[in-house]
C-alpha cells in the first residue's frame, strides 16, 4: 500500500507540470518578445557591422628528417633551450621525430616574433582615386594601420588622453628594439602576433601548417610567405650551428697553415742561391708545412660538405596566395546567436514572473 501511494504521488508530481499553461503564459507576453528581439536584432547588427573583415592565408611545409648523430645533438640542444628534455632512451621515439613539434614553441618566442618587425609590407592604394601604394615595416603597419572597432578606438583614445594629462610623452621619439626589455607598445604588438601568426605541426605526418590572419589580404599572403622563410632560416641555423662552428675553426686553421707554408716557401726561395748548406733543412721544413697545409685543406673541404649535408631541405606543400574570400567575422551566425540568447532570457524571465519555474525545476 505504501509503495502504491509513493508511485501515485510521483505520478501526481509529474502531471503537475502544465505545459499548456506554460505555452499560454509565453504567448501572453508575445509583445515583450517583439520588443526584446527587435532591440536585440538592432544591437546585433550594429555590433557585427562594427567588426572588420579579416583574411587567413595558410602555408604548409614538409621538413627533411635526418637521423645523423650531429643532428641529434643539435636537436637536443634546441629542445633544452625550451626546457624540454628529450632523453636518450632507446625505448621511446627518436629525437628527430620529436623535433618538429618544437616549431610552434620556436615561433612563439620573442626572438622570432620581433624578427618580423622589419619585414617590408605594401598597402595598395586605390588606383581609381589616384592613391599611391604605401610601403612600411610590419611593425608600423600593426601600430598605425590596424582598423579598430569604434568602442576600442574610444577606449584607447580616452586612455591616451588621460595618460597625456599626467605624462609628457615625446611622440617623435623612435624606440629602438631591445629584445631583453621591450617597451609596452612593442610588447602589445608581440602579444597581437599570438593570434595573427599561428603554427601547428601534425604529429603523424610532421607537416608544418602556418596560418597568418590579417585585415589586408595582400599583407596576409606577404607575411605568410615571410614567416615561412624565417622559420626555414631559424631551423637551418639551429640544425647547422655545430658544423658551422667546425667549419669556421677549419677555415682558421687552414689560413694559419697556408700562411706558414707560404712563409717557408718564400724563405726557401730567398736564400736558395745564397745559403746552399741550408737547402736540405728548408726543403724538409717546407715539405712538413705543405703536408700540414694539404691535410687541413682536405678537412676544410670535408667541413664544407658537412654543412651542405646538414642543411635541411623543405618541401613547400602549399604556397602563400592572396585570399579572395574573407575568413570572418560570421555576422549572420553571430546575429542568430544574439537572438537565440535573447529569446531564452526573455522566456526565463516570463516563466519566473508567471511562477512556472517551480514545477519545471521540481521545487515545491
Amino acid at each position: 500500500m505504501e509503495e502504491n501511494k509513493y508511485i501515485e504521488q510521483e505520478v501526481q508530481e509529474e502531471s503537475s507540470i502544465d505545459f499548456g499553461k506554460i505555452f499560454n503564459d509565453l504567448l501572453k507576453h508575445k509583445r515583450l518578445y517583439y520588443k526584446v528581439l527587435s532591440v536585440t536584432a538592432v544591437v546585433a547588427v550594429i555590433y557585427t557591422l562594427s567588426l572588420h573583415n579579416y583574411y587567413t592565408c595558410e602555408v604548409k611545409l614538409s621538413p627533411e628528417m635526418s637521423a645523423s648523430s650531429t643532428s641529434k645533438s643539435g636537436l637536443m640542444s634546441l629542445a633544452s633551450s625550451f626546457g624540454v628534455n628529450l632523453g636518450q632512451g632507446a625505448g621511446g621515439m627518436g629525437t628527430e621525430a620529436l623535433f618538429p613539434t618544437l616549431y610552434p614553441d620556436l615561433m612563439n618566442s620573442t626572438d622570432f616574433k620581433t624578427s618580423l618587425f622589419p619585414v617590408s609590407v605594401t598597402i595598395e592604394g586605390n588606383k581609381e582615386e589616384g592613391e599611391a601604394d604605401r610601403t612600411m615595416t610590419y611593425y608600423d603597419y600593426l601600430k598605425n594601420e590596424q582598423k579598430k572597432t569604434w568602442w576600442s578606438a574610444a577606449i584607447g583614445g580616452t586612455m591616451k588622453f588621460l595618460v597625456g594629462l599626467f605624462k609628457d610623452e615625446d611622440t617623435t621619439k623612435v624606440e629602438k628594439l631591445d629584445k631583453f626589455r621591450l617597451t609596452k607598445e612593442q610588447a602589445d604588438i608581440v602579444k597581437a602576433l599570438d593570434k595573427k601568426v599561428v603554427c601547428d605541426v601534425d604529429k603523424k605526418t610532421m607537416v608544418i601548417t602556418i596560418n597568418v590572419t590579417d585585415q589586408n589580404p595582400v599583407i596576409c599572403a606577404t607575411m605568410a610567405d615571410s614567416v615561412k622563410t624565417r622559420l626555414q632560416k631559424f631551423i637551418t641555423d639551429y640544425r647547422t650551428s655545430k658544423v658551422r662552428v667546425d667549419l669556421e675553426y677549419n677555415k682558421k686553421i687552414y689560413a694559419e697553415t697556408k700562411a706558414r707554408y707560404e712563409k717557408a716557401r718564400q724563405k726557401y726561395a730567398d736564400i736558395l742561391y745564397t745559403v746552399r748548406q741550408k737547402q736540405t733543412d728548408l726543403e724538409n721544413d717546407m715539405q712538413l708545412q705543405y703536408n700540414a697545409y694539404t691535410q687541413v685543406a682536405a678537412q676544410l673541404l670535408a667541413a664544407e660538405a658537412k654543412v651542405q649535408e646538414e642543411t635541411p631541405a623543405f618541401t613547400t606543400l602549399q604556397s602563400a596566395t592572396v585570399p579572395v574570400l574573407k575568413a570572418g567575422p560570421g555576422r549572420a551566425k553571430m546575429c542568430i546567436i544574439f537572438l537565440f540568447l535573447a529569446f531564452l532570457a526573455t522566456s526565463g524571465w516570463i516563466l519566473y514572473k508567471e511562477d512556472d519555474l517551480k514545477p519545471l525545476l521540481g521545487l515545491s
